[in-house]
């Protein structure tokens, strides 16, 4: 219901299709997920190289982590809406071009295609997830930003000042958000429309802090593993709470929804992981190649 709490809400009019290329669309969350990767990849590149990895080994490994990530975000959201409005095959993984991706998808799908890559070119697999969590978290966060702009993740309606009303009509929160939006009734007005939790800025935020413990822990442990595992269990208990302000995932068992699960699955697993990793020798980190190291950061 609107009430007069909700004028202090942050008001969002933005667009979120910026411009349409024949079949393609291009939108701000298209856009700020190619950014996120591009800063993602350069902050791996100057974590590796203090990590005694080469330059062309973050490159290659990302070549192959990022497709199997976008692949791993599609499929786990169609699995995760399968039925439902718009997805009624498992086929519709591949229509990429329609939006819906889940991050934890994009998390073990981008995680699979780097360890295979590390495994095959005989690289040491823990520290390179260590690497691929400091750039993993970081791109993250930029990537919120496109979600934050397009509305597209919906949250329990707030009257707090910094809740956030979407005011264009193309934005989904305004075309299906389950509390705030038109809901198709005749009549409502968009000023009228209620404001709801910045859910995805509150995960931007934990994305931040996330970032700063794993450069913390990447200059005092020498243990690889150790800053994986700890991204890994952090995030999940971030996500486990944001969750539970977000309204757009499918509740599965016990009144949680498919994201909640996941969190604590990866909370166990990392949890046990960060035990394994704490209890390893100190590693010996290889000096890169003098080339390599005299190259500087990447341009």
């Amino acid at each position: 219901m609107f009430s007069a709490a909700a004028l202090l809400a942050i008001e969002i009019g933005i667009d979120p299709e910026i411009q349409a290329f024949g079949g393609l669309l291009l939108t701000w969350h298209g856009v700020f997920t190619a950014i996120g990767i591009a800063i993602g990849v350069y902050v791996a590149v100057l974590v590796a190289r203090t990590r005694g990895f080469i330059d062309d080994d973050v490159y290659s490994a990302a070549l192959i982590a990022i497709p199997c990530g976008i692949i791993g975000a599609r499929a786990l959201y169609v699995m995760e809406r399968y039925g439902s409005r718009g997805i009624e095959t498992f086929g519709d993984i591949f229509r990429v071009n329609e939006g819906g991706i889940s991050i934890y998808g994009a998390i073990i799908g981008g995680l699979i295609g780097g360890i295979v890559y590390a495994w095959i070119r005989k690289l040491s697999i823990m520290r390179g997830l260590d690497v691929a969590a400091v750039g993993g978290i970081i791109g993250m966060a930029v990537g919120r930003i496109g979600d934050f702009i397009n509305g597209e993740h919906f949250a329990e309606a707030s009257t707090l000042p910094w809740a956030v009303r979407y005011t264009n009509v193309s934005s989904p929160s305004v075309l299906s958000h389950p509390e705030c939006g038109l809901g198709l009734q005749p009549g409502v007005l968009i000023e009228q429309l209620c404001a709801q939790h910045p859910a995805v800025i509150y995960e931007l935020i934990g994305d931040l802090l996330i970032f700063g413990v794993l450069m913390f822990l990447l200059r005092v442990v020498k243990k690889d593993g150790v800053t994986f595992f700890t991204f890994l269990l952090l995030y999940s208990l971030m996500r486990f709470g944001v969750s539970e302000l977000r309204l757009d995932s499918r509740v599965v068992i016990w009144g949680l929804t498919t994201p909640q699960v996941t969190s604590l699955f990866l909370i166990g697993f990392s949890a046990i992981g960060l035990l394994y990793a704490w209890r390893r020798p100190d590693a010996d980190v290889p000096s890169p190649p003098l080339e390599e190291a005299a190259t500087g950061p990447p341009g």
